[in-house]
């Protein structure tokens, strides 16, 4: 295989880039400065070197624990769930949830052959075991597997004796989280409910 041929392999390997995509980048990648292409590949690089799991929230993070586990000015015991570590981003810019958080990096979808036992809910529940949490926010998407997720999460809290909230309607059915508008956000964090 050619390089070219090879490079357009490797990027159609991104999520949502199919072939012909992949080809135009290739092309452009060939027309840019050389520099450019040493500089992509090095931060790509860069990214698995130098990213891990913070040892306490699952977040994908340079330093473990990670500045938002260690800042005392966040509201100890109160844990937001999420399914992935871009969730934090989109709920971080509503400006209005103060606590910590937790990355499950997925959510329970037997189609796709995910269960429990792939999800970081372990770690949860050792958290909220250890630490006195208050009140656990199951932030997860408002789809199938969000709903699964968050119902059979709720389950392993509640004899637990913590408080077990969900995100209020507020965001789209079907929406990601991530993708959701601030305002939206906002209201589905300030109106949860109990599990």
């Amino acid at each position: 295989m050619d390089p070219l041929q090879r490079c357009v392999a490797q990027l159609a390997r991104f999520p949502g880039v199919g072939e012909r995509t992949a080809t135009r980048l290739a092309y452009w990648l060939l027309r840019a400065p050389p520099a450019v292409a040493e500089e992509i590949a090095a931060s790509m690089v860069e990214l698995r070197r130098d990213i891990a799991e913070c040892e306490s929230c699952c977040d994908l993070v340079t330093s473990s624990p990670c500045s938002r586990c260690l800042d005392d000015s966040r509201e100890a015991g109160m844990i937001c769930v999420v399914e992935q570590p871009q969730d934090i981003l989109a709920i971080e810019r509503g400006g209005v949830f103060r606590g910590h958080y937790h990355v499950l990096h997925g959510s329970i979808s037997p189609l796709d052959g995910v269960g429990p036992e792939q999800l970081r809910i372990g770690p949860l529940l050792t958290r909220v075991e250890k630490n006195e949490v208050l009140e656990v926010i199951l932030a997860t998407d408002p789809d199938v597997e969000g709903d699964t997720t968050a119902l059979y999460v709720a389950r392993l809290l509640q004899p637990l004796g913590v408080r077990v909230t969900r995100l209020a309607h507020g965001i789209p059915v079907g929406t990601e989280i991530e993708y959701a508008d601030k305002l939206s956000l906002a209201r589905a964090l300030q109106n949860r409910r109990e599990m």
